[in-house]
């Protein structure tokens, strides 16, 4: 582990600054009110120059090179695996701590792969770079880390229904030029996904692999393992594209070594960090992205026992992919060194 120095407050340097996922980091460490000293916004040439907002102040957005790290103390990555891969070393190496939101570090054994309801403690083995996980898998176990410290999970199998957010700016932006380009009788473009999302879901979120499970379905099976600190754990995922425009939600069902009663996982999910039930059936509550988008913790419903197999449960829970899926939990990582 590098040393991280107390400060009153630290020198942050956000890479990919002007993605949706750097414009929530802003967001975030301003309502949070991150103590920072210096704030540098750093993206590719073509960004250079852009303005952007941080507590009434402006800030220009400077090109991201090797040497960008020089007395940056915290540095939040949302550049791309690509940029992660070639920057963070050198942003690590200047001495900053690195907590990189791409798929680059997740799978690396020196990488801490990192949720702080989960495994705050991994973060202190790190050398530099901590890995922020996916967000479909960030939401999960936030929800599945109650359950197994009562019973171990031995299964979990889940779809989940992602939103236009977890592609990325352009990819929302996609979606709603589809609807008004709809609306107004236009030919519909498709530039970012597959295929045409408005009225429509696709099950194929990143490439196909050998096994027939995408990219983004082996990273729930890898990274669920890893972070749970548990290689026992199986997981079969299905990861479905909806035309929501943020937050993500995911049907879940577990089996663990001993029963969980419904009642029993009303209240480990009611008593952990970072949860919230919504489950009134009678008066149709349950979580829903339109109503989660924006909120930080993950929202949990539907939870009933599953009538097909012994000891297994089924539940429901959302979460906001820019935020508690990506740039909320880099920042709570970030957190847990400055407390």
């Amino acid at each position: 582990m590098t040393n991280f120095t107390k400060k009153s407050a630290y020198n942050v340097a956000i890479a990919g600054a002007t993605g949706a996922v750097g414009e929530t980091f802003l967001q975030i460490l301003e309502e949070r009110n991150f103590p920072i000293k210096n704030l540098k916004l750093l993206a590719s040439a073509r960004s250079v120059g852009k303005k952007l907002k941080f507590k009434g102040n402006e800030y220009t957005v400077e090109e991201l090179t090797h040497d960008s790290f020089k007395d940056v103390d915290i540095a939040l990555f949302s550049a791309g695996g690509s940029r992660s891969l070639e920057f963070a070393p050198s942003a690590a190496k200047a001495g900053a701590l690195v907590i990189d939101n791409s798929s680059a570090f997740r799978m690396d054994r020196d990488v801490p792969l990192v949720v702080p309801e989960v495994n705050p403690q991994d973060a202190f083995k790190h050398n530099g770079i901590i890995a922020n996980p996916n967000c479909t898998t960030i939401i999960m176990v936030v929800a599945l880390k109650p359950l197994h410290d009562y019973s171990k999970i031995k299964r979990v199998v889940v779809s989940s229904y992602q939103s236009a957010s977890g592609a990325g700016a352009k990819a929302m932006e996609e979606l709603m030029k589809q609807t008004r380009d709809w609306a107004a009788g236009k030919e519909l473009k498709v530039e970012n996904f597959a295929h045409q999302l408005l009225f429509n879901v696709i099950p194929h979120i990143d490439k196909f692999t050998e096994n027939g499970y995408t990219k983004e379905e082996m990273k729930m099976f890898n990274e669920t393992r890893k972070i749970m600190g548990d290689d026992t754990i199986k997981v079969s995922a299905t990861c479905v594209r909806v035309p929501v425009l943020s937050a993500h939600s995911e049907a879940v069902t577990v089996e663990t070594e001993k029963e969980i009663s419904v009642e029993k996982a009303k209240e480990l999910f009611a008593s952990a960090k970072g949860l919230q039930i919504i489950d009134n059936p009678d008066k149709n509550e349950y979580p829903m992205p339109l109503f989660v988008a924006g909120k930080d913790d993950c929202y949990v419903g539907r939870i009933r026992k599953d009538i097909s197999a012994e000891n297994s449960l089924s539940f429901w829970v959302v979460g906001d992919q820019l935020r508690k899926g990506a740039a909320l939990n880099a920042i709570q990582i970030a957190e847990l060194f400055i407390k």
